[in-house]
Order: structure tokens, then C-alpha cells, then sequence
């Protein structure tokens, strides 16, 4: 069995590092979808295939990582889509009712919707890049 350790006092198989990676390319892959296609990031990250695969894959291997530094990458991951998808909710519902206030709902969905894209975008690229310097997430 191939194990590095990563600031952690219990080992890490090397895969689940690799595995851990592919989660986040999954998600980035998501989040490019959202800024070269028609969607938006927010759409693409909580509906997209890639997403949703990528948090099946948490939560599949989820247990195997107990304990190690990837357990708060996985937190991390997990936390960012279901609070992504709550936040996108909260937006629609209070945009909906003001779009037929002078199109005032537009204006809340767009800002809402860009800045919890914002969001997103830095959750995917600061955990990749501590998962890449072999550092825990702060969850």
C-alpha cells in the first residue's frame, strides 16, 4: 500500500489523495461549464453531472478518510454544494415574488446568483489549491 503522510498523525493512502483531486476537477469542471455556456456557475455546480458525481463520490468514500486531512477536504466539498444549493433556493424564492414588483426580482437573482458564483469559484480553487500543499481545510 502506497501512504504519504499529510500533516496528519494517521497515514493517507496515496489514491484517496488522487481520488480527492479528481473530486475537485470535477467540481472546477463544473464551474467552467457555468462560465462558458448559458448557465450560470451556481446552475451548473448544484445540477451539472460532473457535481452531482463528484458529491456521490464524497459521500461514497467518505468514511475511508475519517480522520486524516482529507476528512475536512470532504467536509469542505460536501458543505459547499448543499450550501450552495440552500443559498440558490433562498435566492430564487425571494426573487420570484419581486419580479412582478418591477422587475426588481431580475436584479436580486442576478447579484445573488453572481456573487454566490463568486462563492463558489473560491471554495473550489482555495480547497484544491490546500489540498495541493497538502494542508487541512478549516471547516
Amino acid at each position: 500500500m502506497n501512504t504519504t503522510v499529510l500533516d496528519s498523525a494517521k497515514p493517507v493512502d496515496q489514491s484517496l489523495v488522487t481520488y480527492t483531486h479528481v473530486i475537485y476537477g470535477l467540481h472546477a469542471l463544473a464551474v467552467v461549464i457555468g462560465l462558458t455556456s448559458a448557465a450560470t456557475i451556481v446552475g451548473t455546480f448544484v445540477w451539472s453531472v460532473p457535481s452531482i458525481i463528484a458529491v456521490v463520490m464524497n459521500y461514497a468514500r467518505r468514511n475511508d478518510v475519517r480522520g486524516t486531512l482529507l476528512e475536512s477536504h470532504f467536509t469542505w466539498q460536501i458543505r459547499t454544494f448543499w450550501y450552495t444549493l440552500v443559498w440558490a433556493v433562498v435566492i430564487s424564492v425571494i426573487s420570484f415574488p419581486l419580479v412582478l414588483l418591477l422587475g426588481l426580482g431580475f436584479l436580486t437573482f442576478f447579484l445573488g446568483f453572481g456573487a454566490l458564483g463568486v462563492w463558489v469559484l473560491y471554495r473550489v480553487v482555495r480547497g484544491w489549491l490546500a489540498l495541493r500543499d497538502a494542508r487541512p481545510m478549516y471547516v
